[in-house]
């Protein structure tokens, strides 16, 4: 076997999954005429390497066909670079974080080949540097010590399969620790790390030699299962179904899986309860959620409000006299409900008046003198609550108040502190789920009015359980449904159009459907998918822009039924970026695997994140890559203006692009624009509450790019998923208790 030293000058591939890597190294040879310097190719599975490594590999020399000589690596080790070119090269790479090109070459400048000795050893002396002070020259030596420990913990995880990116959160949560967790129990990282999945937490147990049939694989299995469900919107799952589900998923006996489960109810990771006749299997934490939204809602009910003194009807008219609005006779029992009931649901398509009913609550209780908060679930929900109203609008999560104790997150407030408000409304309810539901009426203080404010046929919430389907089926809360489209609404394509998507008549894209009507809705018909793609990014990039004077990128959303395919969200936001954000122009890239960040990328948050007050579905603007800070900053526009966060590298999966997005995680937003691609491609989505929820997100224009045919299966397909939930059962048996 051959050996070659030399130093990494570029990475030219690496694929972040199999580790595999082609790189370009400057080598030095000796012979009769002196040294002589030479770039090879070298490829091979590299756990980490970095440009400016000098490595000392051992391999043979191979030849490929199209890209001729290459060094193949077996093994190597790295060795610290000795000269002062190296050395720059090395720390300028953006290996450790505070270091970028600019500080590497005023650190060689002022310590030459004894700044590596200098970072470890006699960090102190960093300060002699120009521009480094007391906390950089701190920060430095910590990232250098860091980098020194995630390189073993890399070099152990990669012989299990674990990509660097992987390798490093792994690191992050469990510090020196690490290899010692994984090997006492590699499937604890599925729970405990975002973006470890079970599957690759049991690839791991597969290489420490844990057997498959293990009590400790099939419970984490049972656990996985449970979760993907909840992640599909179930509550709870029957037993003899999630056996079944399991024993296929992890390839055992489901005899193995049924003896399992009482394990797992001991341990009081999961709770076991009858549901309309067969065993429910509950993730212990959704269990408490849901006893705790049933629970409190039937007390919220129970207990009777403080008594409005004026006259509701007089208050009324006179609300409608000082703005100016006349209210139906399903609006006005909604506000006289809202005045007399502790909790009342309102709910109805656009057009039906949900905000001026909203509007003329609010403005009813403010004379009353109550004190009323307003909160929806997401950023721009609650932004536009507040244009709505004219009054503070806030998310839930900020409404209850974030707090981190000893490195644990509590919301401030709760039962021993509840919400200070006589009123609470709550708009966007169709999209909260059981979780933050549980949360949120644990800080309701009973004798509080509560509105429940949403659209009913729309898409379910991403997470689990159907709140606002439940409370209105248990029957325990005033519900009013708003059914009258306005005259002013009806002139709109949109609003109608929506309106017979959910009566499941086929939409009108005739200009002239309403006399003096605006042509707000289109349908371009495109039987082939990549020319599906063509249209719509010509659309968003030139064509909308021109004819509407709107901005492509804020603007205009895409949506799509599905994240694969063809005409996917994936491939929407790799051709959109490209045309809307092309690569240069001097903005800063960055890369977490095969996933690229660009300066001015639209991104969506795809998961909570409390320590950063940024949730599921928030979308910003990369605003700053910072290469030497191995940072990168997102602008998210919220009610009180943008708010810039940073991201450290290996937090990077928590955003994805969001040029496109799926229909599900445009719930609770609206946009001027909607463009949405519709074919065959997406049948096993196309229903008829996923097109009407599309639609009701735009304001300006919707315009569909497809065939008619997929657009019939979505009108005609009112079948919905079920969701196993039991709160609606729960609500029932609640109120029919004695108080």
């Amino acid at each position: 076997m051959l050996s070659v030293q030399g130093t990494v000058e570029r990475i030219t591939y690496r694929n972040e999954d199999s580790l595999y890597t082609v790189a370009r190294v400057a080598c030095e040879e000796r012979g009769p005429a002196g040294r002589r310097r030479q770039t090879i190719t070298v490829v091979g599975t590299f756990p980490f390497i970095s440009v400016g490594e000098t490595l000392l590999m051992k391999g043979e020399w191979t030849y490929h066909p199209e890209y001729g000589s290459q060094f193949r690596v077996e093994s190597y080790e790295s060795i610290v670079p000795a000269t002062v070119k190296g050395i720059e090269k090395y720390l300028g790479s953006g290996l450790i974080k505070g270091i970028g090109p600019v500080t590497a070459k005023k650190l060689v400048a002022h310590f030459g080949t004894k700044t590596l000795d200098v970072i470890e050893h006699e960090p102190e002396r960093l300060t002699e540097v120009e521009g480094i002070g007391e906390k950089k020259a701190e920060a430095i030596t910590q990232a250098f010590e860091e980098q020194k420990e995630i390189r073993r913990v890399m070099v152990f995880l990669a012989d299990h399969g674990v990509t660097p990116g992987l390798a490093i959160k792994i690191f992050r949560h469990y510090g020196n620790a690490s290899i010692q967790a994984v090997r006492e129990n590699p499937y604890r990282l599925a729970d405990e790390i975002h973006g470890v999945g079970f599957k690759t937490a049991d690839k791991i147990a597969a290489e420490l030699g844990i057997e498959p049939v293990s009590q400790e694989r099939i419970t984490a299995g049972i656990v996985y299962v449970l979760n993907e469900l909840a992640s599909d919107g179930h509550v709870y799952y029957p037993e003899d179904a999630l056996i079944k589900e399991v024993a296929s998923v992890l390839e055992v006996e489901e005899a193995l899986v049924k003896d399992a489960i009482p394990v797992l109810e001991e341990r009081g990771s999961i709770v076991r309860e009858m549901i309309q006749g067969q065993t429910a299997v509950y993730l212990a934490y959704l269990y408490r959620a849901e006893v705790n939204v049933a629970g409190r809602l039937s007390k919220l009910v129970r207990v009777k409000p403080r008594t409005v003194s004026g006259n509701v009807q007089k208050l009324i008219k006179e609300m409608e006299r000082r703005d100016s609005i006349s209210l139906n006779d399903a609006q006005k029992e909604a506000v006289e409900k809202a005045v007399k009931s502790s909790v009342v649901v309102l709910t109805g398509g656009p057009g039906t008046g949900k905000t001026t009913t909203v509007r003329t609550m609010l403005r009813v209780f403010e004379a009353e003198g109550f004190r009323v908060a307003l909160a929806a679930p997401t950023g721009r929900a609650a932004k536009r609550m507040a244009e709505t109203t004219g009054r503070e609008a806030k998310t839930i999560h900020r409404l209850l108040g974030v707090n981190f104790t000893q490195g644990y997150m509590a919301f401030e407030r709760n039962e021993s502190a509840p919400i200070d408000a006589d009123v609470i409304i709550l708009d966007e309810t169709s999209m909260i789920d059981v979780l933050l539901m549980s949360n949120f009426l644990a800080a309701v203080r009973p004798g509080t009015r509560l509105v429940l404010v949403g659209d009913v046929d729309q898409l379910p919430s991403v997470g689990p359980g159907s709140l606002l389907k439940d409370v209105i089926a248990s029957g325990v809360a005033e519900v009013v449904r708003l059914t009258e489209i306005f005259r002013q609404a009806q002139l709109s394509m949109i609003v109608t159009n929506a309106h017979r998507v959910n009566r499941g008549t086929m939409p009108i894209f005739n200009k002239n459907l309403v006399e003096g009507a605006d042509a707000d809705f289109f349908f371009i018909r495109e039987e082939d998918p990549e020319k599906v793609t063509e249209l719509v990014t010509e659309l968003v990039a030139w064509r909308l822009p021109r004819y509407l004077k709107c901005n492509p990128i804020d603007d205009i959303q895409v949506m799509a039924p599905m994240r694969r395919t063809v005409t996917g969200v994936d491939n929407l936001n790799l051709l959109l970026r490209e045309a809307l954000n092309p690569k240069g122009r001097g903005r800063q890239e960055t890369r977490m695997g095969a996933f690229i960040l660009r300066e001015g990328d639209k991104v969506m948050q795809i998961r909570n994140n409390y320590d950063k007050m940024v949730f599921n579905g928030d979308i910003g603007r990369v605003v700053k890559i910072d290469p030497e800070e191995q940072e990168v900053v997102v602008a998210f526009d919220e009610s009180d203006g943008l708010r810039r966060v940073a991201y450290e590298q290996h937090e990077l999966d928590e955003l994805v692009l969001s040029y496109a997005i799926s229909v599900h995680k445009s719930q609770g937003s609206e946009y001027p624009v909607v463009v949405m691609p519709i074919t065959t491609q997406h049948y096993v989505m196309l229903q008829r509450n996923l097109l009407y929820t599309a639609i009701t997100r735009a304001k300006r224009m919707v315009v569909l790019v497809g065939t008619l045919k997929a657009l019939a299966i979505a009108v005609k397909n009112d079948t919905q998923d079920t969701r196993f939930s039991g709160l609606s059962e729960r609500l029932v048996c609640a109120a029919s208790e004695d108080p």
